[in-house]
């Protein structure tokens, strides 16, 4: 098992059982990604000096994009709320306690809620802050080329992979358009504004120091 400057999958019942699910669930692709966000994650955690449960960070890690596959992708809901069901499902079934399977939850919910868990709990907080390494680049220079070319070993990105994220992410919503109804803000300036240009996602993706 891969150990970064002290981080390590942890080694308990629990996450090998997630592992299990996930791998069973997940194409390649979403499964590298989630693990990557996993140690990203913690290595975020540990360079900030937080502490948190690494069990719980593992769980939010490795559900947070459940919510893409057909299995657990609901006709309304958004994808991160399908995603957070499911952890909840399985979480309840193995005993954790509801306040854990809460924070959980929450942390796969506002995972692609940008300025608003980095205030929140540990867990919450770390879980975007992983997705937003891997998918977007943030904070990239913040991990020595060591940890960024280890994590990549141990769960390679695919040659393309963000084109193949941004088709993954199509795929899990493009039914449900009606879930994508997002940040009001940005509609009202765009309302007031004729010459506001919103953030772009993908734009974001592709321009990522990331290669690939």
């Amino acid at each position: 098992m891969m150990k970064i400057d002290g981080i390590v999958i942890p080694d308990s019942k629990l996450c090998r059982e997630i592992t299990e699910l996930v791998r069973d669930t997940e194409p390649d692709l979403l499964f590298n990604h989630s693990s990557r966000v996993y140690y990203f994650a913690a290595l975020t955690g540990l360079r900030r000096g937080l502490n948190f449960d690494r069990e719980l960070l593992y769980a939010g890690a490795m559900f947070h994009d459940m919510g893409l596959t057909p299995r657990h992708s609901s006709p309304h809901e958004r994808f991160e709320v399908d995603g957070a069901n499911a952890a909840r499902d399985f979480l309840e079934t193995r005993g954790i306690n509801t306040v854990d399977i809460d924070l959980v939850w929450t942390a796969i919910a506002l995972h692609t809620t940008p300025g608003i868990p980095v205030h929140m709990h540990p867990v919450i907080a770390l879980i975007t802050a992983g997705v937003e390494m891997d998918v977007l680049g943030i904070a990239y220079e913040k991990f020595p080329d060591a940890q960024r070319e280890a994590v990549v070993a141990a769960y390679p990105r695919s040659p393309r992979f963000k084109e193949d994220i941004i088709q993954s992410f199509y795929d899990g919503i493009k039914k449900k358009p009606q879930t994508t109804f997002g940040n009001v803000k940005a509609d009202v300036i765009a309302d007031k504004e004729p010459h506001f240009h919103r953030g772009n996602f993908c734009e974001v993706i592709r321009a990522s120091r990331w290669k690939g």
